[in-house]
């Protein structure tokens, strides 16, 4: 019951992502992905953030999450968005995927520290490339408003 309740703020955000996913269904299967998985990190990392740490739940659902993650920075390398080639955005997917192997390595060496910033960072990242997805002229603002 406590867990529903720290959710239910996150349902206005869960329905727009379901409308997204829904309108980018029918236009291509990479953004589909993108941001499927992108949505699905954004949310677990939010639930995550209020369990406990340290928990062998903790680990499974972290586990999930960077799966989640590794899916949708590799997916967007298939976005090219309204230019052809790669954009300065492209980078970040590549700091994602680093951002993540050093969480990995700095809690597996006993450094939960810097396991915590690497990974509080990335979920920030996630949220603000949601936010600039938004953006006018920004593939979800076209499919929203265009």
């Amino acid at each position: 019951m406590i867990l529903v309740q720290r959710a239910l703020p996150a349902a206005p955000m869960l329905a727009l992502a379901g409308a997204a996913i829904w309108l980018a269904s029918t236009a291509r299967p990479a953004l589909t992905l993108h941001l499927s998985t992108a949505v699905s990190a954004l949310v677990l990392g939010i639930l995550i953030m209020l369990r406990a740490k340290g928990t062998a739940s903790h680990r499974s659902l972290g586990r999930v999450w960077v799966a989640l993650m590794s899916v949708a920075a590799l997916s967007s390398f298939w976005l090219t968005g309204l230019r052809e080639g790669f954009s300065v955005i492209h980078l970040l997917s590549v700091w994602t995927l680093v951002a993540m192997a050093l969480a990995i390595y700095f809690v597996r060496k006993g450094n939960v520290k810097s396991h915590k910033r690497f990974m509080v960072g990335t979920s920030i990242g996630l949220a603000g490339a949601g936010v600039g997805a938004l953006m006018p002229g920004r593939a979800l603002f076209l499919l929203f408003w265009g």
